[in-house]
């Protein structure tokens, strides 16, 4: 089934509401719920709905909190965010980064005591709709061995990079495993096989079976051994720029996933000549009609937008008006 998406934000909104938001925080953690399904990360939305509010329940989450600030270095400041919704903190800190980089070119926030920030990408569109150029990554639970190894001792760490232009920002947003554990549960849940290997079954065979993934905690690291060390690294940059915590001292239950580290960085490059939306049409234009990243989020985000948004049934039903 499909609905539009002031149907599905006030109705999340109204959740949000019952459980102890403020009006202002309920509408704008009920709208980056609702951008994650219209643009079509419904791994990341309404789906993702359920597991929040079990957080908010379980004290995991708190409602009222906000981040603030604790040290400033000049373009880098460090921020404490209290345990508050991820969604909420992550869109202040790259708020602040972008603010930070209008005063010295570069802006960057270190948050520490956060909690899941739901789809990443959305605080790259958030940059590039202000006309900055971002890096955002941040660290999770222990949920993929690193390379070499059975144990999920690294987090999956997805990391964000966007480029604002004029005719559709490029906006990266990935994990550090072929597939994120939302879209092996995609794939599975629809009966489908991976397109391509996507990580190891109990026996230590590589297979395109998602179910098969999931029961082994094998996921395969983007570039194999690359993709294990670069998650590795985005902890420690994290967990250093931050002070805070790293993958190895985050508990691994799904439901209990706080006390993250994440970093939000914004380049302010209107100050850089006015030559950069060429640049990035011509770097564009170069692939000759190729894909690029967030090319497929936008047709996604105009068919949504004329069509109305999927939901699964099931969970629509939980939290839609009676």
């Amino acid at each position: 089934m499909r609905v539009s998406f002031d149907e599905l934000h006030q109705t999340l909104r109204r959740a949000l509401l019952k459980v102890g938001f403020e009006q202002g925080r309920a509408e704008l953690c009920a709208r980056l719920f609702a951008e994650t399904d219209r643009d079509g990360v419904y791994t990341h939305g309404l789906n993702r709905f359920p597991r929040f509010m079990e957080m908010i329940g379980r004290g995991i989450v708190d409602v009222g909190a906000s981040p603030v600030r604790v040290e400033a270095h000049g373009s880098l400041e460090r921020w404490d965010g209290r345990s508050g919704p991820g969604n909420l903190n992550a869109h202040e800190s790259m708020a602040r980064a972008v603010e930070l980089s209008r005063r010295h070119g570069v802006g960057c926030v270190a948050l520490r005591n956060t909690n899941h920030w739901m789809r990443g990408g959305s605080y790259g569109w958030q940059a590039a709709e202000a006309g900055a150029l971002a890096f955002c990554w941040t660290n999770t639970l222990p949920n993929l061995p690193p390379w070499g190894g059975t144990r999920p001792l690294l987090g999956n760490n997805p990391l964000v990079i966007a480029v604002p232009r004029p005719a559709g920002h490029v906006v990266l947003d990935m994990a550090m495993s072929q597939f994120s554990y939302g879209a092996l549960a995609s794939y599975r849940s629809r009966g489908e096989q991976l397109p391509v290997v996507g990580g190891f079954d109990k026996a230590g065979r590589l297979t395109r079976d998602p179910a098969a993934v999931e029961e082994s905690g094998r996921p395969l690291p983007v570039g194999f051994w690359k993709g294990s060390g670069l998650a590795l690294l985005l902890d420690m940059a994290a967990a250093l720029l931050s002070a805070g915590t790293a993958t190895h001292q985050i508990p691994p239950d799904p439901l209990a996933e706080t006390r993250l580290s994440q970093v939000f960085l914004a380049f302010d490059i209107s100050t850089l000549g006015g030559a950069e939306s060429r640049i990035a049409d011509d770097i564009v234009e170069s692939l000759q009609g190729a894909r690029y990243p967030g090319e497929r989020t936008l047709q996604i985000r105009r068919e949504n937008a004329e069509q109305g948004i999927p939901v699964d049934p099931e969970v629509w039903e939980q939290y839609r008006e009676r």
